[in-house]
């Protein structure tokens, strides 16, 4: 049905794609060799440059033609997820490993010893300064988690409400109008100009001296001039920074060239858990053959000549069994591995900055707070076995796993982990207000001198 529909606008959606990732002068020479010309391909499209599309239910065909102008977002992370990922903490991590130290050794008591630690009630709630620590570590892990999620579903209401509120300009019956960017459709006549954000891939009808920052697609600062007769393409994401123009949607949502970025880091994590979970099924899999298979073997081994035999490969050699039971290179699941890993959190220039001072002001909390626990147990040892003459003992340990959480503790209070987290929450707190005040940054450019 899709196919048929296609064929009813003389285009389809990968001609479309593909079109989109000529650039310059191939653009201009693509459209001109397969459409005859920009005003060839409107007609193609069935739309008017001049009057843009009429009927309603022409832009719902449309719609589900050549898609929505939407793009996905990922899905977010729960709560658990989150509790996790505040878990992977290093202090977190040695603070548990302290206290569970710490805990057990409070209810161990040797059967004979020469001197007594501390008095029987010290001993008795000696069992408290553990537990102490493992509920203040989960205060800690959930206070984070918490402000997290909370984090999330701020920036998520409010992307979903700037959506519903961004408006673009565009032709339809004729007169232009303003339509919200997740109704465009390909074949919309829209009207761009300075300071826009472009919601959608088109290709250029008409221009006045038109500049596109297309930085944030390709990394390049230079400002590119678009024309007719220059470069024709205008990609979603870019920004207007010079001039006016009247282009014709190609390409929106998921297949513009802002959502077929999207889609490919989004596959690529989605492929290498894919394999992942292959991978493990392929184990448990050769596992059980190997388990079944032992006995036959031996049977037929006689049969094969001692040269046969040795010139046979094993089964994972060569060849692996995927799960449909066909037969697949070895190569392919090497190559699979060396895919690269995107990062799991995606931080700002601000963030990563305040992230790395937190870092160094860490190492130098962490210095003083080895400093500290080296120079406790070289007292203690000195006291102890240098003056005291004292003989070791077991529950020497206890005092051993006390300097550790003090060290901990010193390097806990040295570290400002919540800097970043504060920062943020500042950020869209600010935001948030800016928006209850509808105070907008494309507004306020556009004041600015």
């Amino acid at each position: 049905m899709v196919a048929q529909s296609d064929m009813a606008y003389n285009c389809s959606v990968d001609e479309l794609r593909t079109l989109m990732d000529y650039r310059g002068s191939e653009a201009r020479e693509k459209i001109n060799a397969d459409y005859g010309g920009t005003l060839e391909l409107c007609k193609r499209l069935k739309t008017s440059p001049n009057r843009g599309l009429e009927d309603p239910q022409d832009i719902e065909r449309r719609r589900r033609v050549f898609g929505a102008n939407f793009i996905p977002p990922q899905k977010p992370k729960a709560f658990l997820q989150l509790v996790w990922e505040a878990l992977q903490d290093i202090t977190l991590i040695i603070l548990v490993g302290a206290a569970i130290i710490s805990l057990g050794l409070s209810f161990y008591s040797p059967p004979a010893e020469a001197h007594e630690i501390g008095d029987e009630s010290e001993q008795q709630a000696s069992w408290i300064e553990g537990l102490a620590i493992l509920v203040s570590v989960i205060v800690v892990v959930l206070v984070t988690a918490c402000n997290d999620y909370t984090k999330e579903r701020q920036f998520r209401g409010l992307q979903q409400k700037i959506e519903h509120e961004n408006r673009f300009a565009v032709i339809r019956n004729g007169e232009q109008t303003e339509v919200l960017v997740a109704d465009l459709v390909v074949g919309d006549i829209c009207m761009v100009k300075y300071g826009d954000l472009i919601p959608a891939d088109g290709v250029i009808i008409q221009s006045n001296d038109l500049k596109v920052d297309e930085s944030s697609l390709t990394g390049e600062s230079d400002q590119i001039r678009k024309g007719c007769d220059t470069d024709p393409l205008v990609l979603s994401g870019t920004h207007v920074m010079e001039g006016s123009g009247k282009v014709v949607v190609t390409a929106v949502g998921m297949n513009s060239q802002t959502g077929i970025i999207m889609t490919l880091l989004g596959a690529a994590k989605t492929v290498e858990e894919e394999e992942k979970k292959k991978r493990k099924k392929q184990g448990k899999k050769n596992r059980k053959s190997k388990s079944f298979t032992v006995e036959p073997m031996d049977a037929t081994q006689s049969l094969l000549a001692p040269g046969d035999f040795q010139n046979s490969k094993p089964p994972g050699d060569g060849m692996v069994m995927t799960d449909g039971d066909s037969v697949a290179p070895a190569t392919q699941q090497t190559e699979k591995k060396e895919e690269p890993v995107y990062g799991k959190k995606e931080r700002s220039v601000l963030q990563a900055k305040l992230t790395r001072l937190a870092i160094q002001i860490g190492y130098a909390g962490s210095f003083i707070a080895a400093l500290t626990v080296i120079i406790l147990i070289l007292r203690f040892c000195i006291e102890e076995y240098g003056i005291k003459a004292r003989a070791v003992s077991v529950l020497d340990v206890q005092y051993f796993v006390k300097f550790i959480i003090i060290g901990v503790t010193v390097l806990v209070v040295a570290v400002p982990e919540g800097l970043p987290l504060a920062v943020t929450l500042a950020l869209a707190y600010s935001v948030k207000v800016c928006m209850l005040i509808r105070v907008y940054t494309q507004i306020l450019k556009r004041v600015s001198p």
